[in-house]
């Protein structure tokens, strides 16, 4: 991604289509930490910053939260 290009904001159904994970697989995985978080767009509604999916696809496998957050 361009440094000067904006962190797109994703909803559910583009996270689920681009990961190829279930809604019911998706929360656990943020339930074990093993998924990004997602972020509040507004009082009912949610999303997830683009980057952190990219970065989760890299490394499904391994991923965590916390190895995320030291970055």
């Amino acid at each position: 991604m361009n440094a000067d290009a904006p962190d797109r904001i994703l909803r559910i159904d583009a996270v689920l289509e681009r990961t190829g994970l279930s809604r019911s697989t998706l929360y656990r995985k943020i339930q074990n930490g093993t998924f990004p978080r997602q972020i509040a767009i507004s009082e009912r509604c949610a999303g997830w910053r683009e980057s952190a999916v990219r970065e989760w696809m890299h490394n499904p496998m391994f991923y965590s939260v916390d190895d995320a957050q030291r970055r």
